[in-house]
């Protein structure tokens, strides 16, 4: 496994909004990417490729010293597709959850809309 050393600021900056936006923590993400809610975003079968949330999963349990580049891959598309849910990026925005699946999609990315942070 090839590790990404310490990057510096970008990498800082990568993690640390990383960290604020994933309002989930490994446990509950991976619960909720095994219940039904989770739908076709949930957990991957044996033997398939993982999906985003297994990976993000994955970075939630890691030291930032222990990322490897495809790590730092997830964290960056997890953060454009969270802030591109919400207007202008801005996540302390209201948005609208009333079907539930826009929730639950991005409950499969680690980011639960109505979890205070």
């Amino acid at each position: 496994m090839v590790q990404n050393e310490d990057k510096g600021p970008e990498l800082d900056a990568l993690w640390q909004e990383f960290h604020d936006l994933v309002t989930m923590d490994s446990r509950e993400l991976r619960e909720f990417l095994r219940s039904d809610a989770a739908g076709e975003e949930g957990e991957a079968l044996p033997g398939q490729e993982g999906a985003l949330g297994d990976s993000v999963a994955a970075v939630l349990s890691k030291r930032k010293t222990d990322l490897t580049d495809d790590d730092v891959d997830t964290m960056r598309t997890v953060v454009e597709q969270i802030r591109g849910a919400y207007p202008d990026g801005d996540t302390d925005a209201t948005i609208d959850l009333t079907d539930g699946a826009k929730r639950h999609w991005l409950m499969s990315l680690g980011h639960d809309p109505l979890k205070v942070r």
